[in-house]
């Protein structure tokens, strides 16, 4: 046989063989492990989004509306005010979240005790996101015997300045004395050296009046020479009686009250305040003749702290509650990454003369950016989706102001208008989907 004709032979053999269909068997073992996980995916996965999609172009009555919903839900106040406070809680809590557990990361790898400080940082995330929500609103209640946040505001508040005031008081006597629109009081009569003002109140709210246990009772003053003195009471016993406009026996002196002598030109000459029995005094003042004046500081509101659970505050309150659940997270996975760095990069930039500085922001974090991608896409998609906190935080009054798309959907939801709330979710699975891709992506990738 010719060297040509074996040659020819072999290719076609070759030829033949490549033609044959491939004969390699599937194993069955692997539908049974394949078949449920496929079951499980097109019924709680595949099904339900495909019925969204076909619902959301359905109305609440089942008739076929097309695009309606989707038109209607742009137009609506609240799905603006969603998107909007969407927008703020992506631009805002991930970046902050990421960056705080960078830094706790860094700062953990160097100090002692790491893993008890660790675990406290990451304590938060074995709480449920309601129990949080539920935590942080009573944190940021405005009264501050309930919240924390303004009890210590109030206490700094009352600390650094006058914590003695008497919202809603009033002069007993309008003849005598009037009461300007500022609410300072002032006496319609002047007083000379030698006399005694006598300056009743009323209408002091009740929980400004001290308790019976803390009151002084009021003292009449005396007459003293060279001096203008005078007395400021709560023209009011418990249970009632006495006489108006005289001091009686169960009525409470005001303390630390801010008087001052005015002169006839409306100029302050001089200012004191009452003692805990009300008295008051003002020595050498000469002949002249004055009118007192009760400041109108001293009938300010108390400080009650900030009204974080407003409209206007909510948002950010919202957003400091998931920093503290999700800081532990991204300080533990960049932890994690930080445990992988070559040391002998950051070593050898320190005997080069670089600052910790410059080592941290040109060596640690370049070689931490894998991670922290990671990290940012994470609460990226959590914060889009985010419900719980939303739900449970803000007040009455405040939850327009501080929703979000998935409270949006679960409200249509509930009020039975399934197309309206179908079209919500597809809206959010919409602007959730470029994050699971762009992390899909960084998976395959391997970073």
């Amino acid at each position: 046989m010719s060297t040509d004709t074996v040659a020819s032979r072999t290719r076609e053999e070759k030829t033949n063989f490549e033609e044959q269909p491939s004969r390699k068997r599937i194993n069955p073992m692997l539908w049974w492990f394949l078949g449920p996980a496929v079951l499980i995916l097109i019924v709680m996965i595949i099904y339900p989004a495909g019925y969204s999609v076909v619902r959301s172009l359905f109305d609440d009555s089942g008739n076929f509306v097309g695009l309606d919903n989707y038109v209607r839900m742009f137009s609506m106040s609240s799905t603006k005010q969603a998107i909007q406070n969407n927008l703020i809680w992506v631009l805002a809590a991930p970046l902050i979240t990421t960056t705080l557990g960078l830094i706790l990361a860094v700062l953990m790898d160097k100090i002692r005790w790491k893993t008890a400080f660790r675990l406290i940082i990451f304590m938060p995330m074995a709480i449920s996101m309601l129990a949080a929500g539920i935590i942080f609103r009573s944190i940021f209640q405005q009264n501050p015997n309930i919240g924390f946040a303004n009890a210590a505001i109030v206490a700094v508040q009352q600390l650094v300045g006058d914590s003695t005031q008497y919202p809603g008081a009033r002069p007993r006597d309008t003849e005598a004395f009037t009461q300007g629109a500022d609410n300072a009081i002032e006496s319609n009569q002047t007083f000379s050296a030698g006399d005694v003002a006598a300056v009743p109140l009323v209408g002091i709210r009740q929980d400004a009046i001290p308790d019976p246990e803390d009151q002084t009772q009021a003292m009449p003053a005396d007459s003293v020479d060279g001096s203008i003195t005078g007395t400021v009471w709560l023209d009011f016993a418990r249970g009632g009686g006495g006489e108006s406009g005289v001091i009686d026996d169960g009525e409470a002196g005001l303390g630390g009250m801010e008087v001052a002598i005015v002169d006839p030109a409306g100029g302050v000459v001089a200012t004191t305040e009452t003692n805990d029995d009300g008295t008051f005094g003002f020595e050498e003042i000469g002949g002249e003749s004055f009118t007192v004046k009760l400041s109108a500081a001293n009938f300010a509101e108390a400080p009650t702290g900030i009204d974080w659970l407003g409209p206007s505050l909510i948002t950010p309150v919202m957003i400091v509650a998931f920093i503290w659940i999700w800081a532990g997270f991204a300080m533990v996975m960049i932890g994690a990454g930080l445990s992988a760095v070559d040391r002998s990069l950051m070593e050898a930039a320190r005997v080069d003369g670089a600052s910790e500085w410059q080592v941290f922001r040109h060596v640690t974090v370049p070689q931490l950016r894998p991670t922290i991608t990671v990290v940012l896409v994470t609460l990226t998609i959590n914060v889009l989706k985010i419900f719980d906190l939303v739900y449970v935080i803000p007040p009455g009054q405040s939850k327009e102001a501080g929703t979000v798309v998935a409270v949006e959907m679960w409200k249509q939801f509930g009020n039975y208008n399934y197309g309206m709330g179908s079209a919500l979710a597809i809206l959010l699975v919409i602007m959730v989907l470029p994050f699971m891709l762009w992390q899909v992506r960084n998976f395959r990738k391997g970073n």
